[in-house]
């Protein structure tokens, strides 16, 4: 099974965007054999205020780790834009050779 790490924006819409995301995790979950949604901000965006700085910080420092030991084996990219944490998370991936595809005109399928 692979490993997809699901990015997604969070700012703006937070709550809106969190649905969203759970959304996508389970129609993955539902539709894909093969795939492993894999979004653990989400559970840090809901134990963590994302509007204080230091809080913020350490969800990002959680979510560096998985990708720095290798858990990731693709990133797919989601929603409307591409955030600054997204570039972030896409940058990351590429520097450690791990795979980006972009289902953002594709949501409804998540394939």
């Amino acid at each position: 099974m692979k490993i997809v790490y699901i990015a997604h924006p969070i700012s703006g819409d937070i709550a809106g965007n969190l649905e969203k995301i759970r959304q996508i995790v389970r129609k993955i979950n539902l539709e894909c054999a093969d795939i492993v949604p894999f979004a653990p901000y989400w559970v840090d965006c809901h134990a963590l205020d994302d509007t204080i700085p230091s809080e913020r910080e350490r969800g990002i420092k959680n979510d560096t780790e998985f990708f720095k030991r290798g858990v990731i084996d693709e990133v797919w990219l989601f929603g409307d834009r591409i955030s600054f944490g997204m570039q972030c998370e896409i940058e990351m991936a590429v520097s450690l050779g791990i795979s980006v595809v972009n289902h953002q005109n594709n949501e409804d399928k998540a394939s």
